[in-house]
């Protein structure tokens, strides 16, 4: 692993965090004449060889990896994890390194406790969702990574939420804004009970992980509408609970004003039914009669009726006029 995989932590401290621990274990495993790999042939566009996983790595992280061999790769690692155990799981984390420690970066910026903590909580995200994540679906080390990153989050919260210190060793601390990463947003929106886990899930899968609604619902059994309806409520609650945060913060601060300015117009309504030109608009209608007749004709004979009606009576005519309209010719 190259130096731009370290975490941060163990240059701080001089110690080795448990992403460093899970770094040297994967070098171990990858040393030696006999090193950890996989039968290249199982997968498209892999050599037809036994591929080391150093090797492997290097070669998932060039851009033009396909997505599908990527996702194959990914699904046969988390198989190997739970049928083999430790090696392979060990063999995971050292695949995913290089997108844990973009995490664990994140995080140690903002984590005003012991950054040794952080690192923890990222690593046991990361192992629990491989027990859980679902295979067969497509993205699995993103998937992966959301889950170190919620796991990080938490702990994040956790460490701010927690009383200040008393005595003279006090350090700084980021302020907590209602913006920043997504799924920071999306997850203090469920602490505030802004959302729904079941919100937070669907806007986070459909705007977040390129999943398509459609497969959404089919995933979670309900109408393909109902899904699309439920996104935009509870979006639309989402940007009402940022406008009214970003109320509350400095005017002056330039983010702030960024951010109000992203967010979609509170006045967003859904589009309406069109009508027929020939209805009378809603500012003329009249209340319903009780037998279910309309209270007026369809034909107004009022003087503020006809194709003159501009917000006053029809002119009078001339008394030299004649009444008749000529006919078209």
């Amino acid at each position: 692993m190259t130096d731009r995989h370290r975490s941060p932590a163990a240059d701080a401290v001089g110690q080795p965090s448990p992403l460093d621990s899970a770094r040297k274990c994967f070098t171990l495993l990858v040393t030696g004449p006999q090193p950890l790999s996989v039968n290249g042939r199982d997968f498209p566009g892999l050599p037809n060889r036994l591929v080391p996983l150093d090797e492997l790595r290097d070669r998932m992280l060039r851009r033009h990896c396909p997505r599908r061999t990527r996702d194959a790769v990914w699904a046969h690692l988390v198989r190997q994890s739970r049928e083999h155990g430790a090696t392979w799981t060990l063999a995971c984390t050292g695949m995913a390194l290089p997108a844990l420690a973009g995490v664990a970066h994140w995080l140690t910026a903002r984590f005003p406790g012991d950054v040794f903590d952080a690192h923890a909580e990222v690593l046991s995200g990361f192992l629990g969702a491989l027990a859980t994540v679902d295979v067969d679906r497509p993205r699995v080390l993103v998937r992966l990574r959301w889950a170190a990153f919620r796991a990080g989050v938490a702990a994040l919260y956790e460490a701010l939420d927690a009383p200040a210190p008393v005595g003279r060793d006090f350090r700084s601390a980021p302020p907590r804004p209602p913006w920043g990463h997504p799924d920071l947003v999306l997850a203090r929106a469920v602490r505030l009970l802004v959302l729904t886990r079941t919100e937070a899930d669907l806007i986070g899968a459909t705007r977040l992980d390129e999943t398509p609604l459609t497969d959404w619902a089919d995933r979670h059994e309900t109408s393909h509408e109902a899904a699309y309806k439920a996104r935009w409520r509870a979006e639309r609650r989402l940007v009402s609970f940022l406008r009214e945060q970003a109320a509350t913060t400095d005017p002056d601060d330039p983010v702030a004003a960024c951010v109000t300015d992203e967010l979609p117009p509170a006045t967003l309504r859904p589009r309406p039914a069109r009508r027929s030109p020939s209805v009378t608009d809603a500012g003329c209608e009249s209340p319903a009669r009780p037998d279910g007749k309309s209270a007026r004709a369809v034909s107004k004979p009022g003087a503020d009726s006809g194709l003159l009606r501009c917000g006053g009576p029809t002119p009078a005519l001339p008394a030299d006029a004649s009444p008749e309209v000529p006919r078209c010719a």
